[in-house]
């Protein structure tokens, strides 16, 4: 055992998925997916409608339920992130354990260096902290690389998390007889290689992950999304988070070149929406930009930035480029409350057609 080489899982951020990344890094390996914890956020905002459906005088046309229907999920908010009860489900579903403010009452006096690990969140960023083969890590997906933290300055760590404002969560799985699942000592079909990092050599202060520094260009043709698949690369699909101000315009440039050469973009009823490419996806202090979120077929939900003077039928076309290739059927959206079909707004602009911050749900019939 002594001649084993152990890892350390740390995913970087990515979009606005820090409560994915936060319950991955905790488990050390990439076990939740956006899907997964996507399925168990409409779960449960299914469960709190079906409550007030069945106690709420009126029951589905009650001024309750229907303020609830129009606010949207109470799990996952426009921007991606996911709630305390979806990472509390996904843990006790997937490895029976629980996670308790460390305030509460029978946990607050504990030691923490009694827990295997933490969850951390403020301000809708969360972030692990996890003991690692004795030693606990700072596991902050905004970190260039997890960070070791003193043994006796954990509870230090801890106090000064909290009277900055954070919520602290511990794991608990003792009376189950459950822990968090064990380091691994091979990466091996284990996800992305840039996410993994030799213990030793963090520990020795070395920067260089397993498999070398992560090069932000590598995804440049085959960009990442957040349903796991590949296409033309676009700004959305590139982890942008370590580059400079001039590599991002370099990156756009090189994204719009490489796209006017992609074909006609077509529905799948074989009618054109657009003879021009997508257009890369505006930055966040765009004073123009909208974010829309979108719910796939798969219940998969990605959330892509557009100018509000972009058309509907840019939306037709985002949706499109992201589906498999074999996607059988005529795309149809639906937005507004209650949902209805969008497609008689395809020459309106999204300003135009009130679709600004929407939720949109998109299905093939």
């Amino acid at each position: 055992m002594s001649g084993e080489e152990h890892f350390i899982y740390h995913e970087r951020q990515e979009a606005l998925l820090c409560g994915q990344h936060a319950l991955n890094n905790l488990v050390q390996r990439p076990e939740f997916s956006v899907a997964d914890l996507s399925s168990i956020a409409h779960q449960l905002d299914q469960m709190e409608l079906n409550f007030m459906r069945d106690n709420d005088e009126g029951g589905i046309y009650s001024k309750d339920y229907i303020q609830r229907v129009a606010e949207g999920s109470g799990n996952i908010d426009p921007s991606g992130n996911f709630s305390i009860e979806v990472l509390r489900s996904a843990l006790l579903t997937r490895y029976n354990l629980s996670l308790v403010n460390i305030r509460q009452e029978g946990v607050s006096k504990r030691e923490p260096s009694k827990f295997e690990g933490f969850i951390c969140n403020k301000d809708s960023h969360w972030f692990a902290i996890r003991n690692i083969n004795g030693r606990f890590w700072n596991l902050n997906s905004t970190l260039e690389r997890p960070e070791m933290i003193n043994g006796f300055k954990l509870s230090v760590e801890i106090d000064k998390l909290q009277n900055t404002g954070y919520s602290v969560f511990c794991i608990l799985g003792e009376e189950s007889g459950c822990k968090l699942p064990v380091p691994c000592t091979t990466i091996k079909n284990r996800g992305d290689p840039k996410f993994w990092w030799k213990e030793a050599d963090l520990v020795k202060g070395k920067t260089n992950a397993a498999t070398g520094a992560s090069d932000h260009w590598n995804n440049l043709k085959t960009g990442r999304r957040l349903d796991n698949g590949s296409n033309a690369s676009t700004m959305s699909n590139i982890d942008s988070s370590g580059l400079t101000e001039e590599e991002m315009i370099q990156l756009a440039m090189q994204a719009s070149l490489e796209a006017s050469h992609q074909s006609e973009v077509k529905d799948s009823s074989d009618q054109p929406i657009f003879t021009e490419p997508l257009k890369p996806e505006p930055p966040s202090t765009y004073p123009d930009a909208v974010r829309i979120q979108f719910r796939l077929p798969n219940n998969t939900r990605v959330i892509r930035r557009f100018s509000k003077s972009d058309l509907v039928a840019t939306l037709y076309q985002f949706v499109l480029e992201i589906s498999p290739p074999n996607q059988n059927g005529t795309l149809e959206l639906k937005a507004h409350f209650p949902p209805k079909d969008i497609s008689d707004q395809k020459s309106l602009t999204i300003d135009e057609a009130k679709l600004s911050n929407a939720a949109i749900q998109a299905v093939f019939i």
